[in-house]
C-alpha cells in the first residue's frame, strides 16, 4: 500500500498549484480521501476531505473557495487544485486514506508561498 504526493513546489502569492496524490495497493474510491498539511511550529491540520462515496467534500474555513479536492477514479489518484495560495498555505502537504481500521499517509510535500 502506497500514496505518492507530488506537485508541491515554490509559488509567488496569489499563484496556483495542483497536488496529485496517486494511490497503489487499494483503490480509493472505497476510502474517505483528505488532505493535510503541517506548518512549521504546528500541528498538522485537516484540508479537506472526499469521502468515498464522492457525495460529501469538505474544507477547512481557511481554503474554502480557493482549494478544490477531487479524484480521478480511474488513475487512483487524487487531487488539490490550490489557488489564490497565501504565504499562510506554507506547508507540508499530506495525503491521507480512511476507511474502517486502515488509515495510511504519504510521505507529503512541501509548498512555499513566497514572494
Amino acid at each position: 500500500v502506497q500514496l505518492v504526493e507530488s506537485g508541491g513546489g515554490l509559488v509567488q502569492p496569489g499563484g496556483s498549484l495542483r497536488l496529485s496524490c496517486a494511490a497503489a495497493g487499494f483503490t480509493i474510491s472505497t476510502y474517505d480521501m483528505s488532505w493535510y498539511r503541517q506548518a512549521p511550529g504546528k500541528e498538522r491540520e485537516l484540508v479537506a476531505t472526499l469521502s468515498s462515496t464522492g457525495r460529501r467534500i469538505n474544507y477547512d474555513d481557511s481554503v474554502k473557495g480557493r482549494f478544490t479536492i477531487s479524484r480521478d477514479s480511474a488513475k487512483n489518484t487524487v487531487y488539490l487544485q490550490m489557488n489564490s495560495l497565501k504565504p499562510e498555505d506554507t506547508a507540508v502537504y499530506y495525503c491521507n486514506a480512511k476507511w474502517w481500521r486502515y488509515d495510511y499517509w504519504g510521505q507529503g510535500t512541501q509548498v512555499t508561498v513566497s514572494s
